[in-house]
């Protein structure tokens, strides 16, 4: 299906749709008061071990809540759920529904670090798949098979005393001990709505996110305003330094969003 009106049209509606269930996704993962569900780890013997606040363990266990009331989504709107085959499989959900079209979800979260930014997600790859439209390597179906690629953004706070890991409680005790994250804020976004124009982290060839929070929440990251073919054609011709130095180019012919629209003679 080419970028029509059609197109759009579909990719708003499972988005709308996805809107809907955030207030059950809120519910399945805080209290009444905010705080995360999650306490620990229990054992038979029933201790409990605090959670590190680590983000890959608390991205984990949010996906692992989140699952139930994901499956009731796609069950409730007639789509077929295919789940990742392993772990660095893109994306981590897809949808397909009854006239075919494919959906990409991933789950991501991350933390506050003031009132208005958050350290930041990778919105993956931008080699390999992400490339060559038709491979199967290391995703689900062929990215140019989905019509749309949508994130499921979760923002929340750490908690505000320091937990100690080294402490062990019982059952009886399970009130006493502070969860490790709260607040939580969901979002449903294109990936290309929130993308930043720069890797997501140092070494790895993700694509980074942008990191305040207004532009994670209203999709208005900076290629918001140029529309996802100017996203992929960035991102599909983007060069690291490494990238550039093994096809022997001195450097990238662009860094960023500005000189990329320099060097392709659009309008900013």
């Amino acid at each position: 299906m080419d970028n029509s009106k059609e197109k759009q049209k579909i990719k708003e509606e499972f988005r709308n749709k996805l809107l809907k269930y955030v207030d059950q996704f809120n519910l399945a993962v805080s209290t009444d008061k905010g705080d995360w569900i999650v306490k620990g780890f229990i054992d038979i013997a029933k201790n409990i071990y605090t959670i590190s606040v680590d983000t890959k363990v608390v991205s984990k266990i949010m996906e692992l809540l989140l699952f139930p009331k994901i499956c009731q989504f796609a069950q409730e709107n007639y789509y077929k759920m295919v789940l990742c085959k392993e772990q660095n499989f893109y994306p981590d959900m897809s949808f397909i529904d009854l006239a075919n079209n494919k959906y990409a979800l991933d789950i991501k979260s991350t933390y506050r670090k003031d009132g208005k930014r958050v350290n930041g997600m990778t919105l993956g790859a931008f080699t390999g798949y992400f490339r060559d439209r038709k491979s199967k390597k290391n995703i689900t179906f062929p990215y140019d098979e989905y019509v749309g690629h949508f994130v499921l953004g979760i923002i929340y706070s750490r908690a505000d005393e320091n937990v100690d890991e080294r402490k062990i409680y019982h059952l009886d005790n399970l009130q006493n001990i502070t969860s490790v994250v709260k607040d939580f804020t969901f979002f449903v976004q294109e990936k290309y709505l929130i993308a930043e124009d720069r890797p997501g982290s140092g070494n790895t060839k993700n694509i980074g996110s942008v990191v305040n929070i207004d532009e994670l929440i209203n999709g208005s990251g900076p290629f918001a305003k140029f529309g996802e073919e100017v996203f992929d054609d960035y991102w599909m011709y983007y060069l690291t330094k490494d990238m550039a130095r093994a096809v022997d180019l001195k450097g990238s012919p662009y860094k960023n969003l500005k000189e990329y629209l320099q060097y392709k003679k659009l309008e900013v």
